[in-house]
């Protein structure tokens, strides 16, 4: 399959994403989540060990699991304190209360924990693509804290790294970055077309407000989405765009709800199948059998456990779901150095070097 021929297939994707989104934005949105999702996490993650997560150092991405996993023991009092959870499973349920119990005090003491440990994941795999010694890559780190410390209390800081960077900078601008690396790589008229599409579908729904009078928002789904929490990130981005005051009734039935409701139904779905798109090129596929094997197996248990409360399959794969952002923050990164890099040389400057690149660790 050549590069314009998978530029095609993605803007027929994007389209179909952008349609679905327009038509049923809360439900595609909602099983986008919880079908797609999983299987993306699992595949990406076992893709990018094979690649060292495009870090320099072979185990700078145990640094990244152990950030997740203190996200995860952060974000169980949350969890646990939701009213969802007494409909959750029992298996899922007690261990959230127990860890709960155990993190109390320090997630009272240090309530900006969660939002710190992703920014510091986020500055650390900057130093993991920058640096090849451990010294630098720790002083880094410790610089990035210092300042952070100093950061944590101001909204811009909370909006950009506990709200968007694990949600809508990751599915939306990074797979942006990553479709405008491709085109400028591949020199390719198809690939910037493919962008010019993708921009424009998410323009669109702040636009064009289309009057679909039998649509109305399933009791199910909106359910999901406000035990889920997510319903916060449509609140964050009516604050942000100052497009309303966040209400029920702002979120469900208006021009401004409905239409960031597209918009976020239309980032997740096409970033999940943009992934799928390019097997043939990025042969997330060529693994061991019993490796695959695996993987679908979990995917179907991780979809049966969505179907049957999806509050419980929300926690069930939180960890794997952040565990895959941190992990990919090194790969955005390289995506960012590449289009500088293409950019560069159309214009006849002479490339400047990451720490890494000559051992192959870009997209």
């Amino acid at each position: 399959m050549n590069t314009k021929t998978i530029d095609l297939a993605n803007i027929a994707l994007m389209l179909l994403s952008c349609i679905a989104a327009y038509i049923l934005p809360f439900e595609v949105f909602l099983f986008s989540y919880a079908v797609l999702g999983p299987l993306h996490y699992l595949t990406e993650i076992s893709w990018l060990h094979k690649r060292d997560y495009f870090a320099n150092g072979k185990r700078d991405y145990w640094w990244l699991i152990g950030l997740s996993v203190l996200l995860l023991m952060f974000t169980s009092c949350g969890f646990a304190s939701n009213q969802a959870a007494a409909n959750a499973p029992a298996f899922l349920r007690v261990p959230m209360g127990l860890l709960c119990d155990f993190m109390g005090p320090l997630v009272n003491e240090y309530p900006n924990a969660t939002m710190f440990f992703i920014y510091i994941s986020f500055a650390s795999a900057l130093a993991f693509i920058a640096f090849t010694e451990a010294w630098k890559k720790i002083l880094f780190i410790v610089v990035a804290t210092i300042i952070g410390s100093f950061l944590t209390t101001t909204a811009p800081f909370f909006l950009i790294f506990a709200v968007f960077l694990p949600t809508l900078i990751h599915v939306f601008v990074f797979t942006g970055l990553f479709i405008l690396h491709g085109a400028l790589k591949n020199k390719s008229t198809t690939g910037y077309i493919s962008l010019a599409v993708f921009i424009a579908c998410a323009i669109s729904f702040f636009f064009f407000h289309p009057t679909i009078s039998f649509y109305q928002v399933s009791e199910t789904a909106r359910r999901a989405l406000e035990d889920s929490g997510f319903i916060q990130l449509n609140a964050s981005m009516l604050q942000l765009f100052n497009m309303g005051d966040f209400t029920y009734e702002t979120v469900y039935q208006s021009n401004a709800g409905l239409g960031i409701m597209r918009f976020i139904a239309f980032a997740y779905t096409y970033h999940y199948l943009n992934w799928f798109s390019k097997t043939q090129v990025i042969k997330w596929h060529q693994v061991p059998k019993a490796q695959l094997a695996t993987v679908i197996v979990l995917w179907i248990l991780s979809v049966a456990l969505y179907a049957y409360n999806y509050f419980a399959g929300l926690v069930a794969l939180y960890f794997l779901s952040m565990l895959h952002v941190l992990l990919e923050f090194p790969l955005n990164y390289r995506s960012i150095t590449g289009i500088g890099t293409e950019v560069r040389g159309m214009f006849g400057s002479k490339p400047v070097a990451v720490a890494g690149d000559a051992k192959g660790k870009k997209k």
